[in-house]
């Protein structure tokens, strides 16, 4: 008999049903999902204080207080991964706060500035509004210009005055008699003391404004009313209604030094670029050319660089860019109503843009690419516009009828518009420069210290 076989209880087992009960055992323990704690025998606050690490309680009776006996725990847990004090916790607090994203990727370092510039404010309505009684409506006649020491001259039917920007005062230059007038154009030298009174008659008359008198009248060269005068240094340029284009060189008696031919009908628009080296005019019969005294041969010293056509009206609007040499701005009257942009160095037409009404002027700023245009039938008002995209960033309204004159005071902030409505007004379409021009110091400089002489 075999007693190992045998249970408890005395009965024998074969070996086949134990070996089948030890089967049924293991797969039952095979299937088994997870182990599930009875909470009921946990010990939570034996458990919260393996958490927090405390060191009281039931820690201290089943531990020595000898340090032999604490290193020797400390290393037992080490070893079992025992230490449980970690979790859910940390071990050192950040003393500051990390950002998701630094603030160096909306700020600019130190010592640089913002390279977004804040949009500026542009002003709808005129600062200032003056009456400008019997100012003569003609497209083709430039009777407004505002001089380096900050007086604006207006020529208003025979009388030319003079405001002062500083003060805001008015003063009279000159009235003319009935049969040399009306004046048609005025145009300030670069010293801001002297400046040139254009006629009806075909004269043009000097004058010193700070001694309030003529120096002299330059009688000999057109045939009909100057309606156009530029400056460039000491030579005065001035166009005709008969289409012919003078350089008189107002230090010597015979002051006609140079004579350009080209417009067939009266000449409305001369600028000459900063250089001093080409000049531009415009005409009645809707063209635009570009006169170069640089290359000027002696075989022909007044013809011309550049004969533009692409206009379909007259052109009296033309400005020069301050920031590229060779840019020239031109407008077209009524029936073009486009502002051109021309490479003067290759005669080429970079752009051209459709106002939908008549161009009369043109002005860049001299801070920012912008320009300014004034316009007539049928909106009367005041276009600024971003360079080279020609977006609109403001209309300015105001004028009742077209707006014929502009002219930009020296510091470049203010622009003042006259036009038909008998008004003139001033625009703080510019802003506040970063850096005012500089003024020329007051008193007569040596180009024109011999007009004294000449009469």
């Amino acid at each position: 008999m075999d007693l190992g076989s045998a249970s408890s209880s005395g009965k024998f087992r074969s070996p086949q049903l134990l070996r089948d009960q030890f089967i049924r055992r293991r797969k039952s323990s095979e299937n088994l999902d997870r182990f599930i704690p009875n909470r009921a025998a946990l010990d939570l606050d034996y458990a919260h204080y393996m958490v927090t690490g405390g060191k009281t309680g039931k820690e201290n009776l089943k531990t020595s207080s000898s340090p032999s006996s604490e290193a020797y725990q400390k290393r037992l847990a080490e070893v079992f991964n025992m230490n449980r004090t970690r979790i859910l916790s940390f071990k050192e607090k950040p003393t500051i706060p990390v950002e998701p994203i630094p603030h160096c990727m909306f700020s600019p370092p130190k010592g640089l500035s913002n390279p977004i510039k804040p949009q500026r404010f542009i002003p709808q309505s005129a600062e200032r509004t003056l009456d400008a009684p019997d100012i003569i409506d003609d497209f083709y006649l430039n009777l407004l210009d505002w001089g380096t020491s900050n007086v604006l001259a207006i020529a208003l039917e025979n009388t030319v005055y003079l405001w002062n920007g500083s003060d805001g005062k008015t003063s009279e230059l000159v009235t003319v008699n009935e049969e040399d007038g009306p004046v048609t154009s005025v145009s300030w030298a670069v010293d801001g003391r002297h400046i040139a009174v254009g006629l009806n008659n075909s004269h043009v008359q000097l004058w010193d404004c700070v001694a309030g008198r003529q120096l002299r009248t330059l009688r000999d060269g057109h045939r009909a009313r100057v309606s156009a005068l530029v400056w460039n240094n000491h030579i005065l340029t001035t166009g005709g209604r008969e289409g012919r284009i003078i350089n008189n060189d107002v230090r010597v008696r015979s002051h006609i030094v140079e004579t350009y031919r080209g417009h067939q009908l009266e000449v409305c628009g001369l600028k000459w670029s900063a250089s001093g080296q080409q000049l531009a005019s415009g005409g009645n019969d809707n063209l635009v050319f570009i006169w170069d005294r640089s290359t000027a041969s002696s075989n022909s010293p007044t013809q011309w660089l550049h004969r533009l056509d692409d206009h379909n009206a007259a052109v009296r609007a033309l400005a020069w860019c301050p920031f590229q040499g060779n840019l020239l701005a031109s407008g077209g009257g009524g029936t073009d109503q486009c502002i051109k942009f021309w490479n003067t160095s290759t005669g080429m037409c970079l752009n051209s843009v459709n106002t939908g009404s008549q161009v009369c002027a043109l002005q860049w700023n001299k801070n920012e690419r912008e320009l300014l245009s004034s316009h007539g039938f049928n909106q009367n008002q005041l276009i600024l516009w971003k360079y080279p995209s020609m977006t609109k960033m403001a209309e300015l309204s105001g004028h009742t009828s077209r707006v014929l004159f502009m002219a930009q005071s020296p510091d470049g902030r203010t622009v003042a518009s006259a036009a038909g409505d008998e008004t003139l007004r001033f625009w703080n379409v510019f802003g506040t420069p970063e850096a005012a021009a500089q003024r020329p110091e007051k008193g007569s400089p040596e180009p024109f210290a011999n007009l004294n002489r000449i009469r």
